[in-house]
């Protein structure tokens, strides 16, 4: 493959931010694809270049493939970066994009057809001896459903096969629940996926969320960077993010990083991804949950704790150069926590605040990082996610982590739009949290007890 010297970005927002600074290190050049509603944005303002591609709906912009690739070949790019959301993980933007001799910055397509159904993606861990939860195959009908639910035992959850983000996911703690929980999680799945189709999956109550970041190259190198527990979720979204994982035992940990391999070696995995994992702290045991064949937003945490840059690394790869280091390279620094900074407000259900920052005085200082495409004057647009930054801490062990960030978020001064972070800061100094006494069901527990008002 011919050396990448122009990237078309196509996202928004912070990841696109985060894709022109890594382009700039690089010395590559840069196109930004922008909406109606983000002519005016950060990113726009750091590329050589902007194009505008359609209305502020996503679906009429940043989700046409044939746009995306129009806008790279009539701009001269050889090389189209997705970030994370959107068409990342879409193997028809990756196959019309090659077709054309333009470089999709991300996994084959035929890596990502593999992965995109969970089913599939379960079975083949399977065949690798990866420990699965115990589970079903396609639900085709409620009496089966009932059948299976039965013999993996209560609770339970029903998963979309084509999903991810916690879209078409219910949790069913009874047999009554059943049918009412699939007919929703059926109908959520379609429309989100186009593809209602079902799944049921062991719960198991205190869990982490475990994910190992990998990369691979095209030369049949592919190593990994570490763990991140990412096990306080909203609604199954996550909302804070830590690297290393600290419920891990030595011996769960290299079994844990060594499945990752072993995935990623089967799948001949090029690029950035990841590999996560349910763990069950007091089993000390391991299942395989799915791959994210993308960059995740909580990549930065990874980067501070082993220096290595994941978004200069993806533009490499896609350049056909090998990893330069080894698996015995990559060492691990201190600790790294990230919080997803939202315009939202906590006491009203989290209900989205967009609108004009009229201060934006984010912290600084040693061991902080603020990945933003925010700014004051910026006017929060209502048409997209949520997320305004990213405010990642490091330091040498957790404690000290999580006091820089509690400082960090005191002094985060955002004026203009509601935002999260006085929420996120009650977390962070919550007994559970500072102990580490947290699962996958905590957040929502304590919300549903009303101990964080």
């Amino acid at each position: 493959m011919n050396k990448i010297s122009r990237v078309l970005v196509a996202n928004r927002g912070e990841i696109a931010v985060r894709i022109i600074q890594a382009c700039q290190s690089l010395g590559l050049e840069t196109v930004a694809v922008v909406s109606n509603a983000d002519r005016n944005s950060m990113a726009a303002h750091m590329a050589d270049r902007s194009i505008c591609i359609g209305p502020p709906s996503a679906t009429e912009s940043y989700l046409k493939i044939d746009t995306l690739v129009a806008a790279a070949l009539g701009s001269g790019c050889d090389a189209i970066h997705p970030g994370y959301g959107f068409r990342a993980e879409s193997p028809e933007l990756a196959d019309v994009a090659r077709s054309h001799g333009v470089a999709f910055v991300g996994p084959q397509a035929e890596t990502m057809r593999r992965m995109a159904n969970k089913l599939q993606a379960r079975e083949e861990a399977k065949e690798l001896g990866i420990p699965l939860l115990p589970g079903s195959e396609l639900m085709t009908n409620n009496d089966e459903a009932f059948e299976v639910a039965n013999a993996i035992g209560w609770p339970l959850l029903i998963k979309a096969a084509a999903g991810g983000g916690g879209k078409g996911m219910k949790l069913v703690f009874a047999p009554e629940q059943l049918r009412d929980a699939l007919s929703a999680a059926g109908t959520e799945a379609l429309a989100a996926f186009g593809d209602g189709s079902l799944y049921l999956e062991r719960f198991v109550p205190k869990a982490h969320h475990v994910e190992v970041q990998i990369l691979g190259d095209s030369h049949g190198n592919v190593v990994h960077l570490g763990e991140r527990d990412c096990s306080v979720q909203r609604r199954y979204q996550k909302l804070i993010e830590e690297s290393p994982a600290t419920i891990l035992s030595p011996r769960l940990r290299e079994e844990l990083r060594e499945a990752a391999l072993v995935i990623g070696r089967n799948l001949s995995y090029e690029s950035a991804g990841t590999v996560e994992f349910l763990v069950d702290p007091e089993a000390q045991k391991f299942y395989f949950l799915e791959v994210n064949a993308r960059i995740q937003v909580e990549h930065p945490v990874t980067e501070l704790v082993t220096g290595i840059d994941l978004v200069q690394a993806q533009l490499r790869i896609a350049s056909g150069e090998p990893l330069w280091f080894s698996q015995e390279d990559v060492t691990f620094t201190g600790h790294a926590i990230e919080c997803r900074i939202n315009a939202e407000d906590p006491n009203n259900n989290f209900y989205p605040s967009p609108g004009r920052i009229t201060k934006w005085n984010p912290p600084v200082g040693e061991g902080i990082r603020l990945d933003s495409h925010c700014f004051e004057g910026y006017v929060v647009p209502p048409f997209y996610d949520s997320m305004i930054g990213k405010l990642i801490v490091h330091d040498q062990d957790r404690t000290q982590t999580m006091d820089r960030l509690q400082r960090a978020l005191d002094d985060f001064e955002v004026e203009g739009i509601t935002t999260t972070m006085p929420f996120l800061n009650s977390l962070i100094s919550n007994p559970d949290f500072q102990s580490g006494d947290i699962s996958t069901s905590w957040l929502e527990n304590l919300l549903k007890a009303g101990a964080l008002n």
